[in-house]
């Protein structure tokens, strides 16, 4: 049996000149740290690749853009006519004064639609050589030759470039494509749910993304059908000053589930990109979805994203979201509980290195009798980065026997970083219950101390205190995409040590 020891049972003149070591390796460090970060830490995404289509983009946003992008759709009237909606929304509504900093954000300095082959691949071997290399790099072909996955999307600049399903689910009804051949081939199931989670001029940038979505995925599962194994999109951009307005709208009808996993990468470049994407999703009577993000975006990427789920009777919404990169985030993945004993959580996991912001949380609005929402968000701040719970839990007046919890932990790594916690909770029902909780901790030199003084080395050390605060996150998804979550933030973490 191993004996008991905490951080008192060594002397304190080793844990004097412990501290006195690291308090003069403390400004080296955060020279370092400085150091790292400013050049992106260890992104391993970075690379670009041939910009032919991109270069002959043209940048800014206007009613002829709108049309054009429409045109080139060869979209019908009624979409024309929601997206021209949309863009004049957009430039209607405010730009926000409250979240990240977006006051150096300016419209026209974003290419609004690439298109970088004329039709979606086949086959990965369709693809062009540079964009088959990148899709390689990032092991998108061998999840799906692994069956890890039961259907692939891969979308590169405006367009989805690759979309497949396993035969047995198409045998089943299962629908799973990019949304613009949705809109071709499934006209009418489109019309119906589109724009219905998200109304176009819901906010700012939804308005956005109704007037220059491109791309995304279309998924429907039939009455009773179980995909037991998830459907992967990836999103990759790869041209300066890209902005990518992928549509998601997904669809499961009384007692079905499905899984869908998205993941997102970028090059680095001196000027910024643009990722405002809308996610809608209808969750049927006694049906449950669970809608997973790894997100990695590159430190120049303004991601500012709308995602809504409406729960029936019944019904569960899962929200598992990982936030790793981005210049500066705002994103809130909400839940509508319509009918009673619907159900919904997020668990949400965010990552501030320096030069990021990362407002995120979640909204939770129950409309129904005996509705139960649960939220847990997790933010770990370094090197100066912030990061921010921005949440909102709402009971409206007859959602009897409803309740609701809420806990958001705060790890700090060093002196200098922040977090933010900006809760809302509106309660208009007595028969309520309601719990919400938040912590904000500090990796100690006692707990450095301690793990070392057990074997460990520093850098070991702060690896176990960093993966046991995300494991509640990581232990939610599947294995594959666990190990990668917790390998970015283990790279993220380089350099956080003296």
């Amino acid at each position: 049996m191993v004996e008991k020891q905490t951080p008192n049972a060594a002397s304190d003149t080793e844990m004097s000149q412990y501290v006195a070591d690291r308090e003069r390796v403390n400004e080296d460090k955060i020279k370092q740290d400085d150091e790292i970060i400013q050049e992106f830490g260890e992104y391993n995404y970075g690379w670009h690749d041939s910009d032919a289509a991109g270069e002959a983009a043209k940048k800014g946003i206007d009613e002829n853009v709108v049309r054009a992008i429409s045109a080139d759709k060869h979209e019908p009237e009624w979409m024309l006519e929601m997206r021209l909606k949309g863009y004049h929304a957009f430039i209607d509504k405010p730009m926000p004064k409250w979240g990240v900093d977006l006051s150096d954000f300016d419209a026209d300095d974003f290419k609004y639609y690439v298109k970088p082959i004329d039709k979606p691949a086949k086959s990965w071997e369709e693809l062009p050589t540079d964009i088959r290399t990148t899709y390689d790099k990032l092991g998108i072909p061998d999840a799906e030759k692994k069956r890890l996955v039961s259907g692939v999307a891969a979308q590169y600049e405006s367009e989805v470039i690759y979309n497949s399903i396993q035969e047995d689910l198409k045998k089943e009804g299962v629908i799973f494509t990019d949304t613009d051949t949705a809109l071709r081939e499934y006209p009418d199931l489109v019309k119906k749910y589109f724009a219905t989670v998200i109304p176009y001029d819901d906010n700012k940038f939804a308005a956005l993304n109704t007037a220059a979505w491109s791309g995304g995925s279309f998924v429907y599962v039939p009455k009773g059908v179980h995909v037991d194994i998830p459907l992967q999109a990836y999103f990759r951009i790869n041209t300066p000053n890209m902005g990518q307005f992928e549509r998601t709208l997904i669809i499961a009808e009384e007692g079905s589930y499905v899984h869908y996993v998205e993941g997102c990468t970028a090059p680095i470049y001196a000027t910024d990109s643009l990722h405002a994407a809308n996610v809608e999703i209808i969750v049927g009577k006694n049906a449950r979805v669970r809608y997973t993000t790894v997100q990695n975006w590159s430190n120049n990427v303004y991601n500012l994203v709308t995602q809504r789920a409406y729960v029936k009777e019944g019904g569960t919404m899962e929200w598992v979201d990982g936030n790793i990169g981005s210049k500066a985030s705002m994103k809130y993945p909400s839940c509508i509980l319509a009918e009673p004993y619907a159900k919904a959580s997020t668990m949400s996991l965010s990552f501030a290195g320096k030069g990021q912001y990362q407002d995120t949380g979640a909204k939770m609005i129950h409309l129904a009798p005996h509705t139960s929402s649960t939220i847990v968000a997790k933010s770990i701040s370094r090197g100066g980065g912030r990061c921010a719970y921005r949440g909102l839990v709402k009971v409206i007046d007859g959602a009897k026997a409803s309740n609701s919890s809420v806990v958001c932990d705060t790890l700090l790594v060093d002196d200098y970083s922040r977090s933010d916690t900006y809760p809302h909770v509106d309660i208009r029902e007595d028969d309520v219950t309601m719990a919400h909780e938040a912590t904000v901790s500090k990796v100690s030199e006692d707990q450095l101390f301690y793990l070392m003084s057990r074997g460990l080395e520093e850098k070991e050390a702060m690896g176990m205190i960093v993966r046991g605060f995300v494991e509640p996150i990581s232990r939610e998804l599947p294995m594959e995409y666990a190990l990668e979550l917790n390998r970015l933030v283990e790279l993220q973490m380089e350099g956080s040590v003296g």
